[in-house]
């Protein structure tokens, strides 16, 4: 069975992606990953053939300093500038499934894949790593809040925000119009998926997010889907040298999401009385910090004290799969859950939200996440349920349940 995964997005959509084809390809599949180019390396790396989408989500995504104020006139042209990345994603998308495809997995940002999907007579399941549908269980991630309106709230805003305007809507009605389908908008197109409980596998632990008591039979809480290891990756003498040195020191980064000045992280992490690793910065940063570049979170996470991250799903994940304490700086979409979740699960202190950010709420939380015991505990303890899960059997499951061609 050839599966073609899409995953227009950064790294930490591709990151999963990868790994759970790895996977698949051990057992049997033969899995394509659409994705951008930057992440061409990560994807041939897995085993899996690479197929292009277009353009660089991170760039365009990237925020300002926290408590710098976005102006109309830049938020009018982030919306134009996204439109345009997800219409090439979606022409990029087909271009892909035209190289050939027995079923589809799109994650949430590509619902065009169903269309393309549906023109070629070929299955197509959603492989998300949030939970985007409607639920009294948690509020629509894409209010940029954690905050519950309670559960009729939850589920009634959910819906409506679900049915509201995105920015893969035209890019969704010019493929179908293209490829001769019926004329059906992208939230119909969910709506009728929902009704007949079409298939969403999540590749979220159940142990961080219990599974919603409303979600239909269709939408399946996997587990986790891990980035494939690098292979024969080794770590700088320099960061060795730097871990032996002292006490196990804080992880700071901020993904794709945001870049913080390292004098502004250093000036927290010296506030809180810690070492730290920074990333996206270079080298030394004097006796107590060291700027690295991206690493494998499996293998430096679990020699950190704690990790302080925008709360991203795979870095959420890599955090309290470490069993190490988290402070989560949710920056926006998903990222204010994955946060909350952190602290709700006692793994760690209550989110920073990153515009609010300042050197001495970094300091304090950071020197609180290091400091309660009761934080490593629990993160621990959440690391021991998520080590017995194995995300790749429910997709294996739903994967045999399609008919062979």
């Amino acid at each position: 069975m050839r599966v073609l995964m899409v995953a227009p997005g950064t790294r930490g959509d591709v990151a999963p992606m990868a790994g759970l084809g790895s996977r698949l390809q051990d057992l049997g599949y033969e899995v394509a990953i659409a994705a951008n180019p930057a992440y061409m390396p990560l994807v041939v790396e897995s085993g899996c053939e690479f197929r292009l989408l277009p353009g660089d989500l991170t760039e365009l995504i990237k925020q300002p300093a926290p408590g710098a104020k976005a102006s109309p006139g830049s938020l009018r042209g982030f919306w134009r500038k996204l439109s345009a990345y997800m219409d090439d994603a979606a022409t990029g998308t087909l271009a892909a499934a035209e190289a050939g495809a027995d079923v589809i997995l799109a994650n949430s940002v590509a619902p065009y894949a169903y269309d393309i999907a549906e023109a070629f007579g070929i299955p197509a399941m959603g492989a998300h790593l949030q939970p985007t549908e409607p639920s009294a269980a948690y509020p629509p991630v894409l209010m940029n809040s954690a905050r519950s309106l309670g559960a009729w709230g939850n589920k009634i805003i959910g819906e409506r925000a679900a049915a509201g305007p995105a920015p893969y809507d035209a890019p969704s009605a010019r493929l179908r119009k293209s490829l001769g389908l019926g004329k059906e908008s992208r939230a119909a197109g969910e709506r009728r998926r929902r009704k007949a409980q079409a298939t969403i596998l999540h590749g979220i632990s159940p142990s961080v997010l219990p599974r919603p008591a409303d979600w239909h039979a269709g939408l399946v809480m996997a587990g986790y889907w891990w980035p494939p290891e690098r292979s024969g990756w080794e770590p700088s003498a320099d960061l060795v040298d730097f871990l032996a040195d002292g006490p196990a020191p804080v992880f700071v980064g901020f993904g794709s999401s945001a870049h913080i000045d390292p004098g502004f992280i250093l000036e927290a992490t010296r506030r809180a009385g810690v070492r730290a690793v920074v990333q996206g910065a270079d080298g030394m940063l004097g006796d107590d910090a060291m700027g690295v570049g991206t690493l494998p979170h499996e293998w430096l996470f679990p020699r950190m004290a704690a990790v302080v991250h925008h709360a991203g799903a795979g870095t959420t994940a890599a955090g309290l799969r470490a069993g190490v304490p988290s402070v989560g700086v949710p920056v926006y979409t998903d990222q204010p859950l994955w946060a909350s979740r952190i602290a709700t699960l006692g793994a760690g202190p209550q989110p920073l939200p990153y515009k609010k950010l300042t050197p001495e709420r970094l300091g304090d939380a950071i020197a609180e996440a290091v400091t309660t015991p009761s934080y490593a505990q629990r993160a621990a303890e959440v690391a021991s349920s998520i080590a017995l899960e194995d995300g790749t059997v429910p997709v294996v499951e739903a994967l045999r349940t399609l008919p062979s061609k």
